[in-house]
């Protein structure tokens, strides 16, 4: 359990910086980060810091692909987790 908790607060921090970083970018017209990878790591278990860094800096707010799409993958993952978890109890 220990691992999986450890991976979970890892993938949400690189998933917050992520969103930080392209935000940094896209204010100095720069190379960005794609869109296929912030929503990679955010199916990957960092949907969270992605909200979280969505709405902390603003960025990718006015994009349903994120505003949908991050809240839906969240919802998705905690459903998983609770029939993971009762199958597993």
């Amino acid at each position: 359990m220990i691992p999986l908790l450890v991976y979970l607060f890892l993938i949400n921090a690189v998933a917050f910086f992520l969103m930080l970083a392209d935000k940094k970018k896209a204010r100095k017209n720069r190379w960005r980060i794609p869109e296929a990878t912030l929503i990679g790591v955010a199916a990957a278990g960092g949907s969270i810091g992605s909200l979280l860094g969505m709405y902390t800096f603003r960025h990718k707010t006015k994009h349903p692909k994120f505003t949908i799409g991050i809240p839906f993958i969240l919802v998705l993952q905690i459903v998983l987790a609770f029939l993971l978890y009762t199958h597993l109890h």
